[in-house]
């Protein structure tokens, strides 16, 4: 029997490529796996189904707006900057075809108090964006008072999770509660993003 730490045979070998936040990779090859560490960030695994083609986000919600009608705030624009980049570059390199995409999503969890839960807010974020665009995911593992581990292969869309001990969720909460203080905003697009 393999050690329990030990990760599956498929994402053992080949090219691993790290997605940090604010981060969006896309590949068709079958040795590449995007790699990230998550705790009240969400990522998101986008595959074309028909091409093998995927691609993996990384984003941070870094706060939320007082009004009703901005639900999530000035950085919601990040989320959907970030998902919507996701999903085109996914689209461009694949059939172009929504209807052959399938979405993991994964994250938010709640590892820091100073964060006022932001995972809970990211989570009901990525979720919304969704279903406004008419999307269901395929798989997801989000919420929690952990942080965790998303490995993806991009070519099969297989995704492999593993929550983390409680001192590496205290060193990425520390990474994330830098990053929301700074409230990091992404440069503005060079060209529209619209979502096909």
């Amino acid at each position: 029997m393999p050690p329990t730490n030990s990760l599956p045979p498929e994402f053992d070998r080949g090219v691993v490529t790290t997605v940090h936040q604010g981060d969006c990779h896309v590949s068709n090859q079958a040795d590449v796996t995007f790699s990230t560490v998550l705790g009240s960030c969400i990522s998101a695994c986008v595959r074309d189904r028909v091409a093998n083609v995927g691609g993996m986000n990384h984003f941070l919600l870094a706060e939320q707006s007082g009004s009703a009608r901005d639900r999530y705030g000035a950085s919601a624009r990040y989320g959907a900057f970030a998902m919507e980049q996701l999903i085109n570059k996914v689209l461009t390199q694949g059939t172009g075809k929504k209807a052959n995409l399938e979405i993991k999503v994964f994250g938010g969890g709640k590892i820091n108090s100073a964060l006022d839960d932001v995972g809970a807010k990211n989570i009901d974020f990525v979720r919304q964006f969704l279903a406004d665009e008419g999307y269901v995911t395929t798989s997801e593992d989000l919420g929690g008072t952990f942080a965790r581990r998303v490995l993806f292969k991009p070519h099969s869309g297989r995704a492999f999770v593993k929550r983390l001990s409680n001192e590496i969720g205290v060193n990425v909460a520390r990474e994330e509660l830098a990053l929301a203080r700074r409230r990091v905003v992404v440069p503005a697009a060079q060209d529209d993003i619209e979502l096909f």
